[in-house]
């Protein structure tokens, strides 16, 4: 039951931003045996002045980075999540492009019992 949340720069096509949502979900479906039809993702275009990577850690980061949040349950071994960095990587340099220097990824573990997915029930705690 991953959410994803991904922050890029303004000024993409909507073939561009389909194809990171399209990305995104194989390598979670690669990775973490994401469910099919298990998609929640959202795509905030920011303007310049309101979106900021810098080079920190030794990347080289250009205008065209996508910060990539993923919040899942608190069950993903660290294989599991360096597994899907990479597939994320992957994805990403197939289709749209980007260059593996401009994903950055942040995963958030969070108890099953935070999880309201419809219907005002904790469906999984």
């Amino acid at each position: 039951m991953p959410l994803l949340h991904i922050s890029m720069r303004a000024g993409k096509p909507d073939a561009y931003r389909q194809a990171i949502l399209d990305s995104l979900y194989r390598a979670m479906r690669e990775a973490l045996n994401v469910p099919e039809g298990d998609e929640f993702m959202t795509i905030s275009e920011l303007s310049p002045a309101n979106f900021r990577c810098g080079n920190a850690y030794g990347v080289t980061r250009s205008e065209d980075a996508v910060l990539i949040q993923i919040t899942v349950f608190a069950s993903r071994t660290p294989e599991q999540k360096k597994a899907l960095y990479r597939r994320i990587a992957e994805r990403l340099g197939e289709s749209p492009g980007i260059r593996p220097e401009d994903v950055f990824v942040n995963v958030l573990d969070v108890p099953k019992e935070n999880w309201s997915v419809g219907h005002g029930v904790a469906q999984f705690a």
